[in-house]
């Protein structure tokens, strides 16, 4: 293995050591299987990682803190010798002892710090799989010592076999469990930086600031030091990097000692909350310096890492041939989940397929919000749909609307400019994640002022997939790729690209039993497995329309307008390409035949009279 310390002290610091070094672990970990064999801060405890060793982290940008300087290049003076050494001070937190201050060799540098957690309602499926690939061996560190007395960020009752992990993940997640346990309930588990004796006090009172209200896992600084600007707040990472834990970098934080040896001779500067922020206990909040980050399209980890690669071609082509019958088993089972409809669960499947695949000007093209009305409000139906949804798609979160909820969450990130960070909210979410919205959670009541601002938001990013976030004096618009699906009894309060009725044929008498033995009928691994291949390659796949099939459309929407001018307008047209689009895709087909084109022109005609009929029925719905 490349010696990077030896390379660092001994080579001239202009010989490009740097870069051959980089280049090593790129080429390292780009052959088949390496990149398992990396420990991962995901799910291997602190204290089973060496310090200083190669780690990887798959994370979510939350925070871009500013430029600091560190020195590159440095001397350090032997008390007993007098002899000099040149060193380097890159992939480190603390000088070596001795530091010649005054050398003309010092080489000051500078590195983009990110503040990074675990991605955003990552599902424990995902959790496990990642875990279960991994095949890197640990055993706990002998020479991290301050740790080894901490819990890390899981639940590791039992440290002996690292294998017991993925298990009580499974055991903890085990058995039908409403989304606002799994998502809300903190206490009932310690929290996953929570350290034994003295060490609960520290972690207590530390915010990791995670987007989602029960979130566990990791939260990391990232040092980067090449091509920052490449990378965005909000960005899936999969980042390989050296891990420091050094003890000191929490002594000189509870010291704040001006005079201290940390690479960054700016740190004094800061104020004490941000000096918390920026500067926590490192076996809390690790440091990782970054050799290489690949961003990720996805974070499903039954697909290739980079599924359009050519490697990847025979998975993408054995994929494609079998989604259309994977279709129909999904439509299927989604069918037996929304009571028998089987429109509405055609309508769901190109919901969770949906992607915002270009934006011209402020409209972002691809989004299909879906809200299905007509959800029963017995047997916590709307919490069992989402609970099937989980199982289905690697990242999810699960809103209740309550009057509660509306006005008391934080679902917009906020700049606080005293600690000098982004505080985090409920909508900073990573791409693709899958909001459910519960309506049926609404009650009578008043929405406060933030009330008010937390639906305005949701609005907003349905409308337009940009969540605007609050800089004090200014709003900064971020775009994003969310996934939002509304349940709820009537005509949803939010915007929507496509509304469907539920249509049960479940008799009103045998509603609670069929609800109480839905959980029951969840699928075989293997089968589940299929579905979650099914839908993210559906979302990657590329998609056009021929010239011919265009002016097909085109001749369509005229000869609907002839006979009468206001049955179809041009809203509905874009709605009609949005569906035909997606109906393709979720047959792996990648341009709009004309029969998808019938296909989309006959299911929306179907959910457009039933819409109707509801209407009749219930007169005074909006």
């Amino acid at each position: 293995m490349y010696n990077m310390s030896k390379a660092a002290s001994q080579s001239n610091p202009n010989s490009g050591w740097e870069a051959r070094a980089v280049e090593f672990f790129k080429d390292r970990l780009k052959e088949k299987d390496a990149h398992t064999l990396v420990p991962s801060l995901n799910d291997i405890p602190m204290h089973y990682l060496k310090p200083n060793s190669l780690v990887k982290f798959r994370c979510f940008i939350q925070d871009m803190f500013d430029p600091e300087f560190y020195m590159g290049v440095y001397e350090t003076v032997d008390p007993a010798t007098q002899a000099k050494t040149l060193r380097c001070g890159k992939y480190k937190d603390v000088t070596e002892c001795g530091v010649d201050f005054n050398s003309k060799n010092t080489v000051t540098a500078e590195r983009q710090t990110f503040y990074c957690v675990p991605i955003p309602g990552e599902n424990p499926w995902v959790k496990e799989r990642y875990a279960n690939s991994s095949q890197a061996r640990v055993v706990p560190s002998t020479s991290y010592v301050p740790s080894r007395q901490k819990r890390s960020y899981e639940e590791d009752d039992d440290m002996d076999d690292m294998d017991t992990q993925p298990q009580k993940q499974r055991e903890a997640h085990a058995g039908p469990q409403s989304p606002t346990e799994h998502h809300g309930n903190g206490d009932c588990k310690r929290q996953e930086t929570e350290a034994p004796s003295s060490q609960t006090t520290s972690a207590s009172h530390l915010d990791l600031n995670f987007p989602l209200p029960g979130e566990k896992g990791p939260s990391c600084l990232v040092k980067v030091y090449e091509d920052w600007d490449s990378f965005k707040l909000n960005d899936m990472l999969e980042v390989y990097g050296i891990l420091s834990v050094s003890p000191a970098l929490s002594a000189l934080a509870d010291e704040k000692d001006a005079s201290s040896s940390l690479l960054d001779p700016t740190e004094c500067m800061e104020t004490a909350e941000e000096q918390r922020v920026h500067c926590p206990p490192a076996s809390l909040v690790p440091r990782l310096h970054m050799l290489y980050a690949k961003q990720l399209q996805h974070n499903n980890p039954l697909l290739p890492s980079a599924a359009t690669s050519e490697d990847n071609s025979a998975f993408l082509a054995s994929t494609l041939s079998e989604m259309p019958s994977v279709r129909e088993e999904l439509l299927a089972y989604l069918t037996h989940v929304l009571l028998g409809d089987a429109l509405a669960a055609e309508y769901l499947i190109l919901h969770l397929i949906s992607n915002v695949y270009v934006r011209r000007d402020v409209l972002p093209l691809g989004k299909f919000t879906l809200n299905m009305s007509g959800c029963p409000t017995v047997a916590s139906y709307t919490e069992r749909l989402y609970q099937i949804i989980q199982q289905l798609v690697p990242s999810s979160h699960y809103l209740g609307m309550s009057l509660q909820n509306m006005n008391q969450m934080r679902l917009v990130p906020k700049k606080d400019y005293v600690a000098n960070r982004l505080v985090s909210g409920a909508l900073q979410l990573a791409k693709n994640t899958s909001l459910y919205l519960d309506e049926t959670q609404l009650e009578q009541g008043q929405l406060d002022t933030t009330g008010v601002r937390n639906v305005t938001a949701l609005g907003n990013l349905i409308s337009w997939q940009k969540v605007d976030y609050d800089f004090n004096y200014h709003q900064m618009e971020f775009p994003c790729n969310i996934n939002v699906l509304i349940a709820s009894e009537g005509r949803s309060l939010l915007p929507s690209d496509c509304q469907i009725h539920l249509q049960t044929q479940v008799a009103p008498s045998h509603l609670e039993e069929y609800l109480s033995t839905m959980h029951m009928l969840s699928q075989a691994s293997s089968q589940l497995n299929k579905f979650r291949i099914y839908l993210s390659v559906a979302r990657l796949l590329d998609y056009s329309i021929s010239d011919e099939v265009t002016k097909s459309v085109e001749d369509d929407f005229v000869d609907m307008r002839k006979d009468d001018p206001q049955s179809i307008s041009a809203e509905d047209l874009h709605r009609m390409l949005v569906v035909a689009r997606l109906l393709s895709l979720s047959q792996g087909q990648t341009s709009l035949s004309r029969d998808s084109w019938l296909r989309a022109k006959h299911i929306e005609a179907l959910r457009r009279s039933r819409m109707e009929q509801h209407k009749c029925v219930n007169g005074n719905e909006p």
